[in-house]
């Protein structure tokens, strides 16, 4: 994909209106947070695919912006995981190995249960129905761009009364560095159902406010997923 012709052609990305290098560090910190937001969600969504380059001049040029808010932008995706800064080339997407996906799987599965295990005994009522209506969601959707959010508002909805907002931040950046590679595999396999299977396992294991047993499905369903990713991955590269 050229990154050129998918951002120069995007009309969400004008009208911004040309932003001068003398402007203030917190306008400048606000303008990155757009950037860093729009690449973001373009390389999470697959419109922006691995190995990219994200040539400098011409995202300065098309979001309005000077090089000091996109350089901050792009630093902060390199801290993400989503960007890698190559030597006599610049910022490309970054492309996770497999090593890799397993190794963010098995910490994403760890601090999940936690989160399972510190909200199930607290759940709401409208948590519940929260993440219930997020699953009936997902269970009609058949756009997989559309998959990403509907899973994570079901998560979220779960964690959300453990009322541990930096716990929950954790698993969003482990989401977003794996979810262009989880989309890929949901789109050409036979996952979902079973994918359903067990979010509806895991919601009656909330609804009975049954925390060891929130904590134990919901890892076994992080790490199964992340099996299941690695081998498509693993047969697809091959």
């Amino acid at each position: 994909m050229n990154l050129s012709s998918t951002l120069v052609e995007s009309n969400s990305l004008q009208g911004l209106g040309v932003l001068s290098l003398s402007l203030p560090a917190e306008v400048r910190r606000s303008t990155s947070d757009f950037v860093a937001e729009t690449l973001r969600n373009a390389i999470v969504s697959g419109q922006l695919e691995s190995g990219t380059l994200l040539r400098q001049d011409a995202l300065a040029e098309q979001f309005h912006v000077s090089k000091i808010p996109l350089r901050e932008a792009l630093k902060r995706l390199e801290a993400e995981g989503l960007v890698s800064f190559i030597r006599n080339k610049g910022a490309v997407v970054a492309s996770l190995s497999t090593h890799e996906i397993r190794e963010y799987v098995e910490i994403r599965a760890m601090l999940e249960a936690r989160a399972a295990e510190l909200s199930a005994p607290l759940i709401s009522d409208d948590s519940l129905q929260q993440a219930r209506l997020a699953l009936e969601a997902f269970g009609v959707e058949r756009n997989p761009a559309n998959w990403a959010q509907i899973n994570w508002q079901l998560h979220s909805a779960l964690y959300a009364d453990a009322r541990r907002p930096v716990l929950l931040a954790e698993i969003r950046s482990l989401y977003d560095k794996v979810e262009r590679y989880v989309r890929a595999l949901l789109a050409v396999t036979s996952e979902l159902p079973k994918t359903q299977g067990e979010h509806h396992a895991i919601i009656d294991a909330f609804a009975a406010r049954d925390a060891e047993r929130a904590a134990t499905l919901t890892r076994a369903h992080v790490l199964d997923g992340g099996a299941s990713l690695v081998k498509y991955l693993s047969e697809h590269r091959a």
